[in-house]
């Protein structure tokens, strides 16, 4: 089996991919750059083609269709990146990966306590020496009540995590986990909208859900409530939150994940004019914190996600299938 990899990283995905490589028949290249028609042709006569979230659509899957490749292997757990219509019809077999929830569950509860203890404010100001408390002062999460939307692996995982600080968790999903219920209380997202102090994202991205945080949604939350993003950029609409910043509605925001953050996380643009007004715009607000989708970022998930990854080449080339192939 042959596997170019697009998107790699030698400083990390490289030592997990040899030693793979070392236990299971097959050979890969790879480049870091991101798949598009210039460099399409690297694939030519590869079985397979695998790349962190980037935009797969028809046009370009047509084109790697035509160069023989036949299985499309996303190294991320999500595949609202790919034209999956576009997929089928051309008969290739698209898998993403898996890793444990405690990763990115983890980094949610930092940046939640980030936002609600002024974490930004409080490191930038000392940076320049000013040890002053003026402005600062945060909330303890312990007295906070935490609206977790998605209570799938992840979002579970912070409703598990948040009991050992103590605070009262509500939650919505469209299925309820009765081993939750003694954890937190399952309410409808009116309800969570105007009882959190704290919402963070725990869901995928879809038609259905696009701009789930709108500003009808935020007209609906307390004043003052923190929100938390560490799954997908679309569930909120920026310019809205942007709004619900300046009004005071909104009193602290950590974004790991962005509408429009393709051609921008994942790239060094150190010295660039970046034209991403949003972004500006919330760079701009000391309370807001930006972290460029990292997390997911940890040795053990870079580890899974590629051993998945070949797991997902073999069964696909043996009509094998698995949770973890979508198409």
């Amino acid at each position: 089996m042959k596997l170019f990899l697009y998107c790699f990283r030698d400083f990390d995905e490289k030592a997990q991919f040899d030693s793979l490589q070392e236990i299971n028949d097959f050979t890969y290249a790879a480049t870091s750059a991101y798949p598009d028609f210039d460099n399409a042709e690297l694939a030519a006569g590869f079985d397979a083609i695998s790349t962190t979230p980037t935009r797969l659509d028809r046009a370009l899957l047509e084109k790697f269709h035509s160069l023989g490749v036949r299985f499309i292997l996303n190294r991320s757990i999500g595949v609202d990146h790919v034209d999956l219509d576009a997929a089928r019809r051309l008969g290739m077999r698209v898998g993403k990966v898996s890793y444990g929830p405690q990763t990115v569950a983890n980094y949610a509860i930092m940046l939640m306590m980030m936002c609600l203890r002024n974490m930004r404010q409080i490191t930038e100001q000392a940076a320049l020496q000013n040890f002053t408390l003026k402005g600062k002062v945060g909330r303890d999460i312990s007295s906070c009540t935490i609206g977790v939307i998605g209570t799938g692996q992840i979002g579970a995982t912070v409703v598990r995590h948040l009991q050992s600080f103590g605070c009262r968790v509500l939650a919505y999903d469209c299925y309820i986990n009765p081993a939750l219920e003694r954890l937190c209380d399952y309410v409808d997202l009116d309800e969570l909208f105007k009882e959190s102090d704290v919402i963070t994202l725990h869901i995928p991205s879809d038609d259905s859900n696009f701009h789930l945080l709108n500003s009808h949604a935020f007209n609906q939350m307390k004043k003052g409530v923190v929100v938390v993003n560490t799954a997908r950029g679309p569930l909120i609409d920026t310019d809205a939150l942007i709004v619900a910043l300046e009004n005071g509605k909104v009193s602290g925001a950590a974004l790991d994940v962005l509408e429009d953050e393709n051609g921008l996380y994942y790239h060094n643009r150190m010295g660039e004019c970046i034209a991403n007004r949003q972004m500006a715009q919330l760079k701009a607000f000391p309370n807001v914190i930006l972290s460029p989708h990292t997390a997911f970022y940890s040795n053990d998930v870079v580890r899974s996600m590629a051993e998945h990854t070949i797991r997902n080449l073999f069964d696909m080339a043996a009509g094998r299938e698995n949770p973890l192939i979508v198409t």
